[in-house]
């Protein structure tokens, strides 16, 4: 089967069972998995084939990317201290872990401290589709976020530095500790540089397209400028998401910055579920081709239970730790227990620990093969693979049972910050007394700001409304909307299609009502 068709099978199983994961309300990154498991045994199926080395610069970029517009340097300063223990401290000491007891069961150092940094990052996909879904607080869903945004760029470094060591054939403290040096400092350099270039570009373009063909392109040329003069690429790709995210907005136009975060928000959803996918494929193919011996699933069954409850441990921990500081500090107690086990059994592995196991090289710099390199991809997939199933499909009923989820604040949230906003912008109106702007321009103008008010206000009022046994007014309110949206769709295309209207002005129009459909109820 050639190359292309197996891409578009894969793209078409995603369409189909992406929202099929949502019906039987199970993380997609796991019903992805079995289907890519399913797929690996129809005969022909090999896979998307790419060179190793070409893995890390077409996936990470655009996955690092995206995951840094999801927050912002605010959120992480108010949750540093907790997403810093895991995705730093944890991931580091994960590696160590998981190398330790590798090591024990006969595998070199250096290729033991390359396996703990392919399996230490946990992927937050899965863990976060389960916290959204539940209604989890929203502190606990930026912990989550901000630690597999972090931990990545954390083990990613020591997956270099480490493989270093492999393919050279030496491991030197001494030449290790100044290559992370040169690493990290490299990286954020070039990250800092080309963010700061992107936005005096960004200032000087106003076309949408542009600007977003330019922060499309930019990621990629951040990650492989960085790699060329030996620094991370990814610390550098992470340093230039989150300052552009700070200034992305002012910068850009608002057509190009909702354009922008579109085309991210599905580069990050269509490259994550190939991965899985395709992950289910790899799966298959090592189960029917490799020669597994009791040694390497002795390897892989250690690992997996050895980083299972290593991360359980050192939440504990640090959960102890943050409670002690707020208490000094006089703060809320930042994570409970109930928060604390949910934390714990999020440690499902994911995309970083699928692309780093397949960009292995396969040979060293002498030109040999690549020692222990069929029992590390054995050890991630079956790693991934474990974690998937019993984390992922029991993260939800743990939660339930727990009782962490609640009611969504950040409804409540989002509601008072529009309001805001369009009173900040009806008191400017307002109080515009330009001689160019005139009294029936400003009239038009508060009308608008008023109206938008008025109906905030009263399906603010609608939504918190007492349900009763048969009705939600929350959710006859989205009912309600939906319908009269789709009311307003059809005599729009009905004029397009009549020729009433031309067609540019029927696209305008519709893009009006989508996107105030898209505020209104999502």
């Amino acid at each position: 089967m050639s190359g292309p068709l197996e891409i578009a099978l894969l793209v078409a199983a995603v369409i189909v069972f992406t929202p099929f994961s949502g019906w039987v309300k199970l993380p997609q990154p796991v019903v992805l998995t079995i289907v890519g498991i399913a797929f690996g045994f129809v005969p022909g199926v090999e896979g998307p084939s790419l060179p190793p080395e070409w893995i890390l610069p077409i996936v990470l970029p655009p996955l690092l990317f995206a995951a840094t517009q999801r927050t912002t340097l605010t959120e992480f300063r108010e949750h540093a201290w907790e997403v810093l223990l895991l995705a730093v401290g944890l991931t580091i000491a994960t590696t160590a872990v998981a190398a330790v007891v590798a090591h024990s069961v006969g595998v070199p150092w250096a290729a033991a401290w390359v396996l703990g940094a392919i399996v230490s990052p946990p992927d937050p996909v899965a863990a976060t589709a389960v916290a959204r879904r539940l209604r989890l607080p929203p502190r606990l869903v930026t912990i989550l976020e901000g630690e597999g945004m972090f931990n990545d760029a954390t083990a990613l470094v020591l997956y270099k530095v480490t493989l270093v060591a492999v393919v050279s054939g030496h491991l030197s403290v001494a030449r290790t500790g100044l290559t992370l040096v040169l690493t990290v400092v490299v990286g954020v350099t070039i990250g800092y540089l080309l963010a700061q270039a992107t936005r005096l570009a960004l200032r000087w373009v106003d076309d949408p397209y542009t600007e977003t063909t330019l922060t499309v392109l930019v990621p990629f040329v951040t990650y492989v400028a960085a790699e060329r003069l030996e620094g991370s690429g990814v610390l550098a790709v992470l340093i230039l998401g989150l300052l552009l995210r700070n200034i992305g907005h002012e910068a850009t136009t608002s057509q190009g910055w909702l354009l922008g975060r579109s085309v991210w928000e599905y580069a990050d959803f269509l490259i994550t579920s190939l991965a899985f996918a395709v992950l289910g494929i790899e799966v298959t193919k090592v189960i029917t081709g490799a020669n597994l011996s009791s040694e390497t699933l002795r390897l892989a069954g250690s690992v997996v239970l050895a980083i299972v409850i290593f991360r359980g441990l050192w939440v504990v921990f640090s959960a102890w730790l943050a409670r002690a500081r707020a208490r000094r500090q006089g703060a809320l107690i930042p994570v409970g227990w109930r928060e604390t086990a949910v934390v714990s059994w999020s440690g499902m592995r994911g995309v970083v620990t699928v692309a780093t196991a397949l960009a292995l090289p396969h040979t060293v710099d002498g030109g040999g093969e690549l020692p222990w390199r069929t029992e590390l991809t054995v050890t991630a997939l079956f790693t991934i693979v474990a974690t998937l199933v019993v984390q992922g499909l029991t993260l939800a009923p743990l939660t339930t049972r727990l009782g962490v989820g609640g009611e969504d604040g950040s409804r409540g949230e989002l509601t008072k910050l529009r309001e805001r906003a369009a009173a900040a912008a009806l008191d400017f109106v307002r109080g515009e007394a330009s001689a160019d702007v005139a009294p029936e321009v400003r009239e038009a103008a508060v009308l608008r700001y008023d109206g938008f008010l008025a109906s905030q206000k009263a399906m603010d009022r609608a939504r918190r409304l007492e349900p009763d046994e048969e009705r939600d007014p929350a959710d006859e309110l989205a009912s309600l909307l939906r319908r009269a949206t789709d009311v307003e769709r059809r005599l729009v295309l009905d004029a397009r299609r009549l020729g009433e209207v031309s067609a540019e002005s029927a696209d305008d129009v519709l893009r009006d009502i989508e996107a105030r459909a898209l505020r209104d109820f999502g």
